[in-house]
């Protein structure tokens, strides 16, 4: 492409562009307008693909209904199908931070379609009488319809995509529960000793939480696949004609393989940002867990020597500029991190919902860009944590079975047998005294050590369990 300049005019007047640039006016003024942030439209992939989808969509809808020549309709769609092949994005430069509800961002897209369509043409860039990026591209649209629709495209894919490295971090844990399962442990509640459990089953309950949320992501992201394409301007369809909606939705269909659906009420759709914070919303539950269950590593992890120190975390990098010898839990640290940007992000979200006004929610671009940037940090926190921690996790049995024998919570699980106050005395002298609590029951004759023995077996601590014992006398007689 030659670098000679062109000339592009608009309701404000004339702007002279490098003929290298895709975008034309509309986009140079978004530029010079919109300054605020580092991330641009180009930066998230699979928003860029959520335009050419659109966009594909509503050129196959119209060349249906008449409104498109072969030629035009082809080339769009040829140009389309460019972008979603991963050509041209370096033209979608527009700040995602920006007013006019997206306009700025549906313009981008409809200039660098048409100019790649009038060069498939065999025109040049900006000879907009043989194509035009409003009246063509643009055909039966309006940011208010296409913009959402766009985003909505482009989070499902993003979802389609997240879903392995969500599935991935889950087997790892899995992996972890089995590889633990006969390791005893003692649980704690508010940070004090509980009762007896295994290592393994702490990493299930991690792989657990996080499974749970599969079924809640899926339904937040089948929503998405609900548009309002074919609303125009506030839902009313106005400058399109009948049966465009409908049009729309089965081509869109048809280009995805997913069951696109037009709304129920447009009107209604094209305010409504709830689906959106929907998605951001099963992000962020995601995100708590995952930043839970970062803490919890850490906790388990503390020490070497003065700590909890009942796991090993891979040691990724020297932990003190002064301190040697220190290893810190760098992973679980950034995990925990990133979730709290991406509970951040939800709030963002939720704030920018809240203020849609009257038949339009002019605050979609910051709901679009913190949704596509929480999904990619969450990508990459299961990746990192999966990769970089869990998998290399090893376990400190010795300590482990240790802190249950020394443990004054052990004592619980005599409470079925011996009663409550015989336990509560017992566990009363073991904290004045510190002897262990199985010394002071045998001590006392309350229990036999085959008694013991067989109620403190590892498998009889970890589960539901009924035993034909009984005390032999209490603890004052």
């Amino acid at each position: 492409m030659s670098s000679k300049k062109r000339v592009e005019s608009d309701l404000l007047g004339e702007v002279e562009l490098d003929n290298s640039h895709l975008y034309g006016v509309q986009t140079a003024r978004a530029i010079d307008n919109f300054k605020f942030s580092p991330f641009k439209i180009n930066d998230y992939p699979h928003f860029v693909e959520g335009l050419a989808l659109t966009k594909k969509g509503a050129a196959m809808a119209n060349h249906k209904l008449g409104l498109l020549t072969d030629k035009q309709a082809k080339a769009i769609e040829q140009a389309c199908d460019e972008i979603l092949a991963g050509k041209h994005h370096e033209h979608f430069v527009v700040d995602m931070f920006q007013g006019g509800a997206g306009t700025s961002t549906n313009m981008n897209a409809n200039e660098v379609i048409t100019n790649r369509a009038l060069e498939i043409m065999g025109y040049g860039r900006g000879d907009y009488k043989h194509l035009s990026p409003n009246d063509h591209t643009n055909l039966s649209q309006s940011t208010n319809d296409a913009y959402p629709t766009a985003i909505h495209l482009g989070l499902y894919t993003t979802y389609v995509e997240m879903i392995p490295h969500i599935e991935d971090l889950i087997k790892s844990f899995k992996a972890k529960g089995k590889e633990f399962k006969k390791i005893i442990k003692m649980g704690r509640t508010q940070l004090q000793d509980a009762v007896p459990m295994t290592l393994g089953q702490t990493f299930n309950a991690f792989a657990s939480i996080l499974e749970e949320e599969l079924p809640n992501l899926k339904h937040a992201c089948d929503q998405l696949l609900v548009n309002n394409m074919g609303s125009t301007a506030i839902g009313t369809g106005i400058c399109s004609v009948p049966g465009y909606r409908e049009a729309c939705a089965e081509a869109l269909s048809e280009i995805t393989g997913w069951k696109v659906k037009m709304a129920k009420d447009m009107v209604a759709a094209t305010s409504d940002t709830s689906h959106m914070i929907g998605f951001s919303g099963a992000i962020k539950r995601i995100a708590v867990k995952l930043s839970k269950i970062s803490n919890d590593l850490r906790i388990l992890s503390s020490g070497p020597r003065a700590g909890l120190s009942e796991i090993n975390l891979p040691a990724r990098q020297p932990g003190s500029s002064i301190m040697p010898g220190k290893v810190n839990p760098v992973i679980p640290e950034v995990v925990t991190q990133v979730a709290m940007k991406i509970i951040g992000n939800d709030m963002c979200v939720t704030m920018a919902g809240e203020a849609s006004q009257m038949e339009l929610n002019a605050m979609e671009p910051i709901m679009a860009q913190c949704c596509f940037e929480s999904a990619r940090l969450l990508v990459e926190a299961c990746d990192t944590l999966r990769t970089l921690c869990i998998d290399g996790i090893t376990a400190n049995k010795n300590i482990t079975e240790e802190q249950v024998h020394s443990s004054i919570g052990v004592v619980t699980a005599l409470n079925p047998y011996i009663g409550y106050k015989n336990s509560t005395k017992i566990a009363k002298e073991a904290i004045n005294t510190g002897k262990g609590i199985v010394e002071i029951v045998l001590e006392k004759g309350i229990l036999s050590k085959e008694q013991l023995d067989q109620i403190l077996a590892p498998e009889n601590l970890i589960k539901p369990v009924r035993l034909d014992i009984k005390p032999l006398k209490n603890f004052e007689d």
